[in-house]
């Protein structure tokens, strides 16, 4: 399969190294950074292009990976008359952004991914549409060869996983960063409560995360509930944030 792909982010990198890896030809490389786009380009022995206008119109497939504010402009500058398959890999845009398109579509991994870092791509369940029953066959025999745990998948459903994807992951991240910052405050070192965050993770694997849920709010152990919030006193945000989630904790149980 011949595939251009547009943007040079963290996305468009794994997503052309895969790509490449399984033997497709990354024809071309589209990014507003130059630079960027031929670092890409170099690793994946493809062509770097400087407006969208010398987008190759033979191609098979098209992938837009850009950030999702950008998508908008990004397809207008793309010529409708295209061909091959138009795909975009954002969680939270509908497919309909590209409805200009005869062929187009959604590839969507549910992961944070980051240029340096490796990826299994075994372990991601792509969330796949097309907007003919043809499209999605395509895509979806496509993302099986990197991952077989690849799903159709609908722009309300994706959507979903989107929403539940940033409750899972940015917000404990943004946690795990609070928990870091109360530590030092005492001078204590983030390592301590390392084994706590990788059982917690370990534990979900395996059991639904109804019945995994402890500590002070669950048992509604006031007296614990208000030393933390006297300790947390320091902080309006910090309380606002205990406070809300205990609330939610004892409310769900």
């Amino acid at each position: 399969m011949k595939i251009a792909i547009i943007g040079a982010g963290n996305i468009a990198t794994h997503y052309a190294h895969a790509f490449y890896s399984l033997g497709h030809e990354i024809t071309q490389i589209f990014n507003k950074t130059s630079a960027n786009a031929k670092t890409l380009a170099d690793a994946v022995s493809s062509t770097v292009i400087h407006s969208l206008d010398d987008l190759d119109p033979n191609c098979d497939l098209y992938i837009i990976a850009v950030t999702d504010s950008a998508i908008k402009e990004t397809i207008e500058q793309i010529d409708g008359t295209i061909e091959g398959i138009i795909v975009h890999t954002s969680g939270a845009t509908s497919i309909q952004e590209l409805y200009k398109f005869q062929s187009y579509g959604v590839i969507y991994p549910p992961q944070s991914l980051n240029k340096g870092v490796r990826v299994d791509w075994s372990q991601i369940p792509f969330a796949i549409e097309g907007n003919t029953s043809e499209t999605e066959a395509i895509l979806l025999k496509l993302m099986i060869s990197l991952s077989e745990k690849s799903f159709v998948c609908n722009s309300e459903q994706r959507l979903a996983l989107h929403v539940s994807a940033v409750f899972a992951n940015n917000f404990p991240n943004l946690l795990y960063r609070i928990a870091q910052s109360i530590l030092e405050k005492e001078n204590l070192d983030f390592e301590l409560i390392k084994p706590i965050i990788l059982a917690t993770a370990e534990k979900v694997q395996k059991y639904n995360p109804n019945v995994l849920q402890t500590g002070p709010a669950q048992r509604e152990d006031t007296k614990t509930l208000q030393r933390h919030l006297d300790f947390l006193s320091y902080s309006n945000d910090l309380t606002e944030i205990y406070q809300l989630m205990t609330k939610i904790i004892i409310k769900s149980k």
